[in-house]
């Protein structure tokens, strides 16, 4: 029998956490289970023993996989297995990609592949709060290169307390989310959605997600131990030329920081005069030279620019395009681009710009998600998509990859909370980036705002978001913290940290960092700065739409929503959906009908007013319960000889008999004038208990004529006397 090798984390609210090794996949270079409750995670990594030849950065590949199993359920399409990743797959991905990442030897190349699968759930637990703690759990067990351990932790706050890793049902009442990535010593990753919380707030919910995750990363040192790998592997992935790297300094470093300090705001420009540095440099070698030491050339060249451009801001103050560390690019925006969208934005910031599109839906038009513990329907969609033309590129473009869907799902959680509670449209916004130069997520927020703001959408507030950067030396004694970074600060520095929110509070963040010795002074710093530069950009997006439009666009979709008795939706629908299809081809509306609360819940959406007006009357027509004494417009569907039966309701006949035509004595329904198709007003006087037959009548409407005088015959002779008449 294999004893494996456990180790448990107390979280202090009656929950643990169990990590195992050494029972299953033992072939990888490590491998763990970790287990919450009946949350069952396997997490392996894998490494290549040496680089693959030129490699000079670290492949690193996460993939993390729900199995439908875990859960006892089938998975959808027609093959009935697991396919491609979810989106919740590949943010999750995302989330422990970002955590490791920085934290491999800047010299380690070989390729190394980190699996998380989930084999067990209860569907309380939420998985991807452990993600994290299992893939570093399997580095921490194996012999790869790492400088970690680390791990991640959910942070919901309910009711003013904060609760780690939450369940479903526990943040669903939360006014904040966030999943915070850390090691003992330092916050590498938060990423989260917040109820328009104040920057103090959400920096208590950080420093609380790291004492926990203190304990986590504690627990893996110990089982390290356990497991006799703190020794790790040796390697040599680069070959260094010293002499070449002092010598590129020595030629190249003046010229860089030249360029650095130039101020030239056109970032191809600057990129062009970066390149002409190395180039000459690599002109005054051989031919046979420059094949031998290129590639160390590149990488040396990058370590001079990096340097270069860190000085210029740490010593002089100066960035790229020269502004100073506070300072905002120049930014224009314009609604109403584009006719025949719903709601359209173009919002530009430096040489940043997204053009976005809101399209307005119905509930035929609702996101179906149908994941292994999330199933249910999604009525705010946000799409993203980052083309090559728009760092000028030429390449070809594939599909959606996991940049598009992250950058996505953070714009998504920014706006998300300002939809209006119970919004009857299904909201679909498109942000295509045209220019990029640093966080077009941030202007997909902002073109965001305005779009929705030019469909109609009655917002709650206005969001808008941006992207600070850190430029730090030290263990973090010398820094500046950077608002709206360019691309090169984000590539070449050391924090990516982006905040939205309104003018009351941040709704969505991402952050990333990429040293060690990130304290919370300077963690703050950037959060007030955020704050300043986010009003900023708040100011300039009102002047272009200070508010949403009165109305929809022309084109946009108009929508009626009715409530009716649970007992009718059958009614409305009809025998094999044929009263509500035949409701749509007479008026052009489309219907949708569901059960809320006991309660049906009718949709009726057209593009003009004429067919919901026409769709509504018929719907109210099937829903309205007959009553005695209440008159209606009825139409003639039949003539007999007795008679008349007209549709007073949809679907709804009475008999007008011909007595109830007139006061006066119709003979037979030829003289009536009466033909199939007339409109009358008619009343209805009677419905029968036993049969539910319905009688209507004309004559109830009519005024009764007098009746003539009748004389009265006394007797004795008497004169006779005139009797009055009936009333």
């Amino acid at each position: 029998m294999i004893k494996p090798i456990t180790k448990s984390i107390d979280l202090g609210d009656g929950r643990s956490i169990t990590i195992e090794t050494g029972k299953l996949a033992k072939q990888a270079d490590g491998s763990v289970t970790v287990r919450m409750g009946d949350t069952i995670l396997l997490a392996t990594v894998c490494a290549a023993k040496d680089a693959n030849p030129g490699v000079d950065f670290m492949p690193l590949q996460v993939e993390y996989k729900e199995k439908f199993a875990a859960f006892g359920r089938f998975p959808g399409g027609f093959l009935r297995r697991e396919g491609r990743a979810s989106d919740y797959e590949i943010l999750t991905c995302r989330l422990v990609d970002r955590a490791l990442r920085p934290l491999f030897p800047d010299d380690y190349h070989a390729e190394v592949f980190v699996n998380i699968i989930l084999f067990s759930s209860d569907g309380k637990d939420i998985p991807d709060a452990l993600a994290g703690l299992a893939a570093s759990a399997a580095l921490a067990v194996s012999t790869i290169p790492f400088n970690g351990p680390i791990s991640e932790a959910r942070v919901a706050r309910i009711d003013g307390k904060f609760v780690l890793n939450p369940t479903f049902d526990q943040l669903a009442q939360a006014d904040m989310d966030i999943m915070v990535g850390a090691t003992i010593d330092n916050i590498m990753m938060v990423e989260g959605e917040m109820k328009e919380v104040q920057e103090s707030e959400m920096l208590e919910a950080i420093k609380f997600a790291h004492e926990a995750i203190k304990l986590q990363c504690q627990a893996q040192l110990e089982l390290m131990e356990l497991c006799g790998t703190t020794e790790k592997r040796t390697y040599c992935h680069e070959a260094n030329d010293e002499d070449l790297r002092k010598d590129v300094w020595a030629k190249c470093y003046d010229k860089a920081y030249a360029v650095a300090t130039s101020c030239n705001t056109n970032k191809h420009e600057r990129v062009d005069n970066f390149e002409a540095i190395v180039t000459e440099y690599k002109a005054s070698l051989t031919e046979e030279e420059l094949a031998e030491k290129g590639a160390l050339i590149g990488k040396y060249y990058h370590d001079v620019e990096k340097e270069a451009m860190r000085r210029s801001i740490l010593d002089e103050g100066k960035r790229l395009d020269g502004r100073k560390t506070t300072e905002i690019r120049p930014i224009w925006s314009e609604v109403d681009y584009l006719p025949g969208a719903h709601g359209s934005a173009i919002f530009t910031r430096g040489e940043t710009q997204s053009l976005t599109t809101v399209t307005l839906g119905t509930k035929l038009d609702e996101k179906i998600i149908d994941d292994v513990l999330n199933n249910g329907r999604e009525r705010f969609l946000l799409h993203y998509n980052f083309p090559p033309f728009s760092t000028g590129e030429a390449r070809p473009q594939r599909g959606v990859g996991r940049r598009e869907v992250g950058h996505g799902n953070l714009a998504h959680r920014a706006l998300k909370p300002m939809i209006p509670t119970g919004y009857p449209y299904v909201v679909r916004v498109v942000s295509d980036i045209l220019e990029s130069n640093g966080s077009s997520s941030m202007a997909t927020v902002c073109a965001g705002t305005l779009a929705l703001m030019d469909a109609g959408v009655e917002i709650k507030k206005p969001v808008t978001g941006i992207a600070m950067g850190l430029i730090s030396e030290k263990k973090g004694t010398n820094y500046a913290v950077l608002s709206d970074i360019l691309g090169d600060e984000d590539h070449l520095g050391d924090m990516d940290f982006k905040v939205c929110g309104t003018v009351d509070g941040i709704t969505a963040t991402q952050m990333d960092i990429k040293v060690d010795g990130l304290s919370y002074e300077i963690l703050e710093k950037a959060l007030n700065q955020a704050k300043e530069g986010r009003l900023h950009i708040m100011g300039k997006v009102l002047e272009t739409l200070p508010a949403p439009r009165p109305d929809l666009k022309p084109n946009a979709p108009r929508i009626v929503v009715m409530m009716i008795p649970k007992d009718f939706i059958g009614a409305v629908i009809g025998p094999g959906g044929k009263i509500i299809q035949g409701i749509q081809e007479e008026t052009g509306a489309t219907i949708t009908i569901e059960e809320i609360d006991n309660q049906g819940r009718v949709e009726i959406s057209a593009t003009n007013k004429a067919s919901i007006d026409a769709a509504v009357a018929k719907v109210k027509g099937i829903t309205t319960v007959p009553e005695i004494g209440e008159v209606y417009e009825a139409k003639v569907r039949s003539i007999m000889p007795y008679g008349a039966f007209c549709e007073f309701l949809p679907g709804k006949d009475g008999l007008l008999h011909i007595s109830e035509l007139s006061w006066d004595r119709i003979e037979n329904m030829e003289d009536a004038g009466l033909k199939e198709g007339d409109i009358l007003e008619l009343k209805l006087v009677d419905i029968d208990s036993k049969t539910g037959k319905i009688k209507l009548s004309r004559k109830a409407l009519l005024p009764r004529p007098p009746r003539p005088e009748r004389p009265v015959v006394k007797k004795d002779d008497q004169a006779p006397e005139v009797a009055a008449p009936e009333n």
